[in-house]
């Protein structure tokens, strides 16, 4: 006799309670840690949230040059639907969804990006296990994201994940690769972690 496993949705996360677990979904399959406030130091926390205020103004700074349509920017765990049926479901630290993307979105009630991203950006946090991270830049490399950064606050350095290369590691006496996708964007890893 065989056993079905239950797929969830992205629905099915929108329902759960905000009780300090995260929660994502990949292929239907629900994943669970304690949530990045829970059990970590506050000089960790304040390295990260740093490094997300910086990416972030680093990305609108860009986007305010573009012409229009421009795109967006999301951030602080902005949730993104990357697959339906079955779903993958994931909060991600920073992305940048360009304007073909941003123009579909038609749900007002919910913060979830239902749509593929063309930057996402990890920051490592004491929680994450390595097993964690790669399958999520696995997931998003799969889904068609064209540049994935996983920021290391401990180490001051920035991987950068692309589809079918090898992952490049740049640190802050570097700049960040432009990328044809988002051409001018190539802040400096140091602007990142000050």
């Amino acid at each position: 006799m065989t056993t079905m496993t239950r797929l969830w949705t992205a629905e099915d996360l929108l329902a759960m309670p905000d009780d300090g677990i995260e929660r994502w979904i990949v292929r239907g399959r629900l994943r669970e840690k304690p949530g990045r406030h829970v059990a970590r130091g506050f000089v960790r926390a304040r390295a990260e949230a740093v490094i997300l205020a910086n990416v972030g103004a680093a990305l609108v700074t860009w986007l305010r040059k573009q012409s229009h349509p421009r795109g967006a920017a999301y951030a602080n765990r902005a949730g993104v639907i990357f697959a339906r049926s079955p779903d993958t479901v994931v909060g991600v630290d920073v992305a940048f969804a360009a304007p073909d993307v941003v123009a579909v979105q038609d749900d007002e009630k919910t913060t979830l990006l239902d749509g593929v991203p063309t930057l996402v950006v990890e920051i490592l946090s004491p929680n994450d296990t390595n097993e964690m991270t790669h399958e999520k830049v696995r997931e998003y490399l799969r889904a068609g994201v064209e540049l994935v950064w996983t920021i290391d606050p401990e180490d001051r350095t920035v991987k950068v994940s692309r589809p079918g290369a090898e992952p490049e590691s740049f640190n802050v006496t570097q700049r960040m690769p432009e990328h044809p996708a988002m051409p001018g964007f190539a802040p400096g890893v140091a602007e990142l972690f000050e």
